[in-house]
């Protein structure tokens, strides 16, 4: 498949430059940090990941934005979009491609996490059911992230306006269910407000339960935001 030639093509870029090496020590290091210092596991004194998973949405609205800003701004910038325009690729195996390179750094990154439930599995007894079930959901939460900061890196050619762009509307995708609670919100619209939330989403998949109603919303979320990127790059390049 040609997309996968672009991912490897972005997976190998991603390394030339810090960012990639620096998401790689970040998450990681402050999920644990969370989890064991900042959190309450110790005090709970129980073998369970649920504080692990829950810090996740807000971190990935760092974290996607990071692995998708040059992706398209770099290269509007540099001239190279052009250039890549002329290669026998289709629009969708561009998009497609970027997206599985950026989504790669970033599963990447997850793994490197798994020295948290290891830890955990060490202290007591965990169940490895719902820890499973959180790396998947985690990484269709990442993906409809990835989705979200690579459209806005399509829009600009500035890296650090795509990952503001990225982490503002990610943030509002993540805060949006506060508005539900205001009084002056009808219930139909704060139902809908609910259901866009990601961190309303995601609290049952940090429980351990994958729901699929919950898999389906992040993956439709990625597929909205990629097809935008489609549309994006496909008018740009006929204009």
């Amino acid at each position: 498949m040609r997309s996968f030639v672009i991912a490897r093509r972005e997976w190998r870029s991603a390394f030339d430059t810090p960012v990639a090496y620096v998401l790689l020590a970040f998450l990681p290091a402050v999920l644990a940090a969370f989890f064991f210092v900042v959190g309450s596991f110790f005090d709970e004194q129980t073998a369970s990941l649920r504080r692990f998973f829950e810090n996740l949405p807000m971190l990935m609205v760092l974290a996607a934005p990071a692995t998708t800003m040059r992706l398209w701004a770099e290269e509007r910038r540099s001239g190279t979009e052009e250039l890549l325009m002329t290669y026998p690729f289709r629009v969708r195996e561009l998009v497609l491609g970027k997206f599985l390179g950026a989504l790669g750094l970033l599963a990447l990154a997850l793994t490197f996490t798994l020295g948290v439930p290891f830890t955990v599995a060490f202290l007591g007894d965990l169940d490895w059911g719902p820890v499973i079930g959180g790396y998947l959901g985690a990484l269709l939460l990442g993906a409809a992230s990835v989705a979200v900061g690579l459209f806005f890196s399509a829009l600009t050619r500035n890296q650090i306006v795509a990952w503001l762009l990225g982490v503002t509307v990610l943030l509002a995708f993540n805060l949006i269910g506060i508005a539900a609670t205001a009084t002056a919100v009808p219930p139909w619209l704060s139902a809908l407000f609910l259901d866009l939330d990601f961190g309303a989403r995601f609290a049952s998949i940090a429980r351990g339960v994958l729901d699929l109603q919950d898999a389906a919303f992040f993956g439709g979320v990625a597929a909205v935001f990629l097809c935008w990127n489609g549309l994006v790059i496909e008018a740009r390049r006929w204009s």
